[in-house]
């Protein structure tokens, strides 16, 4: 009897995973947030050739207008929405505004990002809110906008791109982490609650990717000292994934359903230790610490924006 209930579990569990591999995202309308550059363009890039419709979200308007000159080539229908993630009254109309023009809101990528590379002796208050403004509530504002659209629709994926950040929390980047955690605790949540309305929610925790969008962190501190470890990093194939492969692993486990996806094997080495020995993970970030640039004890921060 058990076996037998066993049996049809895993028959139902290999059905789910079949049809799910089997998703298309021809015509389907995408609403990509972060969507003008980096790994959101990069995705954008990719659904174009698989004939999706797309809608890109920035705040950055001449972004926005490049992008769509880039993908003019594709044939993809696209279009460019000026919204501020942050804002949960402007997420609401961009999400109407997409879904009147399509049609429906078939996938929703929450990619929007902000990165501030510090000491915590040279964080704010303001840089804790902002990063969570944008990768927390940015993406419940999102998911709330679209989900009407999707109920109705009975089915919809929805992929929050959180961060190994989001499992292990990176020295001076603190801010960062905390909002990445709490888009996975977010994102988790999520996948459990929405699934009864054929919703599913993927969950990606990338490593380092080589996107060129280390030039936009705002550095704190020593700022030139913060935005050489953290440009090395970022830049470096040992340490990097190309981020064109990074974009392709994400958009193949939205296709699949897959619940969860840890980006790169050094990511997910992390991963790993951190659950087998999270004592040897905090221990290590302690000694990468005192290598790191200290605080500069001046009485004023000194902030880079690149």
């Amino acid at each position: 009897m058990i076996a037998g209930a066993g049996a049809l579990g895993a028959a139902a569990a290999i059905g789910m995973l079949r049809s799910g591999s089997s998703y298309s995202y021809r015509a389907k309308s995408v609403f990509i947030t972060g969507g003008a550059r980096g790994l959101g363009f990069l995705m954008a890039e990719l659904l174009a050739g698989e004939g999706a419709r797309l809608a890109l979200v920035s705040r950055n308007n001449a972004e926005l207008n490049a992008a769509e000159r880039k993908l003019a080539g594709t044939g993809a229908e696209v279009a460019t929405f000026v919204c501020d993630v942050r804002d949960p009254q402007q997420v609401k109309e961009t999400i109407d505004a997409c879904a009147s023009l399509f049609g429906s809101i078939d996938v929703l990528i929450n990619n929007a990002g902000v990165i501030q590379v510090g000491p915590f002796e040279h964080t704010t208050i303001e840089d804790f809110q902002n990063a969570m403004a944008t990768h927390a509530w940015g993406p419940l504002y999102s998911i709330l906008a679209a989900l009407p659209h999707m109920r109705r629709q009975g089915a919809g994926r929805i992929v929050n791109i959180s961060s190994i950040g989001g499992k292990i929390s990176v020295p001076h980047l603190m801010p960062y982490a905390v909002s990445k955690f709490a888009l996975a605790g977010l994102s988790d949540g999520m996948r459990v609650e929405l699934r009864k309305y054929g919703i599913m929610v993927t969950s990606v925790y990338p490593g380092l990717m080589r996107t060129g969008s280390h030039v936009h962190a705002q550095t704190k501190g020593d700022s030139e000292g913060e935005f050489s470890w953290f440009s090395f990093m970022a830049t470096n194939p040992l340490f990097a994934i190309n981020a064109r492969r990074a974009a392709r692993q994400i958009i193949e486990a939205s296709r699949k359903g897959r619940r969860e996806l840890v980006v790169t094997t050094q990511a997910k080495l992390a991963v790993m230790t951190q659950g087998l020995a999270p004592s040897l993970v905090s221990m290590m970030s302690e000694i990468v610490n005192r290598f790191l640039p200290q605080p500069t004890g001046s009485g004023e921060d000194r902030v880079r924006a690149a």
